[in-house]
């Protein structure tokens, strides 16, 4: 009876673990009335909420999984640090990434919470490999003749002068007209708020899939200690704009964020199709 109880207490601590840091690869696809045809088959490769972990050395094995998808872009939804010493591991998988796809990344309130002097050296990090950061602007991406604007907020934990989402979102109608826009946002719960400035597409993280998924449940606990959260993982629509919400990569520090039950962390494989 005892062996019993300790291979059953093993067995569960080895599952567990499993569930907190076991890697997979999730697909995902949608149909949006008002993209471009010629982005028909866009696929994206969307990572987040990595705080500093590594899957293998020097993020070999998550590398690899982003590799195999063949992705046309990689986002990066921020929080992929919350401490200091984590920086120079971004240095590696900063690099692998830009050899495989052009990659784009935004902040998270984790790396506001250090402090801006840290995220400072990350952006700096980044754009030294080439990953382009979007701190409040956007970008024109261009596919056969038809173009798509992809815009980036930091997150709210930033500069309190900082341009706001419904202000980027009227500087893009401006420069390039009723232009399919994609923005790359940190905070899923802000959905609402970037649907209502007139996004057509939004990547997001923060939610960590609600921690505990159960069947019928978005999640049992929210990142801000709410029970049942929602936007937590995969797609949702809020009147004309879809929001595409990972569960992340790895794992809080504070205890009860800090592990995963039904819940595994992922790379996010997203193919975008045209309608008609």
């Amino acid at each position: 009876m005892l062996l019993i109880l300790v291979l059953l207490i093993i067995g569960g601590w080895f599952w567990f673990q499993w569930q907190c840091w076991g890697l997979e690869t999730t697909y995902a696809e949608t149909t949006l009335d008002r993209l471009p045809s010629s982005f028909d088959g866009f696929r994206i490769v969307h990572l987040s909420d990595l705080h500093g972990h590594e899957y293998g050395e020097n993020s070999r094995d998550l590398l690899l999984r982003v590799a195999e998808a063949e992705p046309d872009l990689i986002f990066l939804t921020g929080d992929m640090i919350d401490q200091t010493t984590q920086l120079e591991a971004m240095r590696p998988l900063a690099k692998g990434l830009m050899a495989i796809a052009p990659t784009y990344y935004v902040t998270g309130n984790h790396e506001w919470g250090l402090h801006s002097g840290t995220v400072k050296q990350l952006k700096a990090l980044y754009e030294e490999y080439g990953i382009r950061v979007l701190s409040n602007e956007a970008d024109l991406l261009q596919r056969g003749e038809d173009t798509i604007v992809l815009a980036g907020v930091d997150d709210p934990n930033g500069y309190a002068d900082q341009k706001t989402p419904e202000t980027l979102a009227k500087d893009i109608r401006n420069q390039y007209g009723d232009a399919f826009t994609i923005l790359l946002a940190h905070r899923s719960d802000h959905f609402e708020q970037y649907a209502a400035a007139g996004y057509d597409l939004i990547f997001s993280g923060h939610a960590h899939g609600g921690i505990v998924r159960l069947p019928g449940t978005d999640g049992l606990i929210g990142t801000s200690m709410e029970l049942f959260p929602t936007y937590t993982a995969g797609f949702y629509t809020y009147g004309s704009s879809t929001l595409f919400s990972s569960r992340g990569l790895g794992n809080n520090t504070v205890p009860i964020k800090g592990f995963r039950i039904f819940n595994r962390p992922e790379v996010c494989v997203v193919t975008l199709h045209a309608k008609g």
